[in-house]
């Protein structure tokens, strides 16, 4: 059985998204969650999920947070990305960051099983009108950078760095993850050396830069 996670805090497109995916894969089960928190529950609790498709904007997540996110903590995931706005730009982050394609909000129910089947397939899918403007556009260096970092830490560690840019101390990460504070300490001190930053400011402008203009938001 394929397993699919719809990751939207619309219902509506939520319940497109459903139908499209099952009336375009056969045997097809499908998870639902609304925020990213729900994302990352879903995703621990089901290993067996062969896809995730992930808006960009929604309650914990913002630009290519989520995206990251999912990347660090679960890289054996495909995650293909749905937007509301498909300026080339902004899709050629996504993909610089590891989606395996991306689905404007305005695909129709065709081109959205086209999508789920072309990545299920281990292949990866753009908009027909924009994929050549998007293979078109040269991958940003800095994006290609902070991904293949990120992608040097443990699933911890990640979780702790997404903690240090929420600005918690180490005994709230901690209390958070219900470990250790020396064992906080010691993520802290390979993350730093993992991303190449020597302190907590450096590694939060580095999420930050995850994030999206204004305009290309969703």
């Amino acid at each position: 059985m394929t397993r699919l996670l719809i990751a939207d805090d619309h219902p509506l497109f939520r319940a497109a998204l459903r139908q499209a995916a099952n009336d375009s894969v056969d045997n097809c089960a499908v998870v639902e969650a609304d925020d990213l928190d729900s994302v990352l529950d879903a995703l621990a609790g089901d290993p067996d999920i062969d896809l995730v498709l992930l808006d960009l904007h929604m309650p914990g997540s913002q630009g290519l947070s989520g995206l990251a996110t999912l990347r660090g903590q679960f890289p054996g995931v495909a995650v293909l990305v749905v937007s509301a706005h498909d300026e080339v730009r902004t899709v050629r982050r996504a993909l610089d960051h590891g989606a395996a394609g991306f689905i404007p909000k305005s695909a129709s129910p065709a081109e959205i099983g086209d999508a789920i089947r072309s990545v299920l397939d281990c292949g990866s899918w753009l908009p027909p009108a924009l994929a050549q403007a998007i293979k078109a556009l040269p991958a940003d260096p800095s994006d290609v950078d902070l991904a293949s970092r990120l992608a040097r830490l443990t699933e911890q560690q990640y979780r702790v760095l997404a903690l240090l840019g929420e600005g918690l101390l180490n005994k709230q990460i901690a209390d958070r993850l219900t470990i250790q504070e020396r064992t906080v300490k010691a993520h802290v001190t390979a993350i730093f050396e993992k991303l190449g930053v020597r302190n907590r400011t450096q590694a939060g402008v580095l999420l930050h830069s995850l994030d999206l203009s204004d305009s290309a938001r969703i």
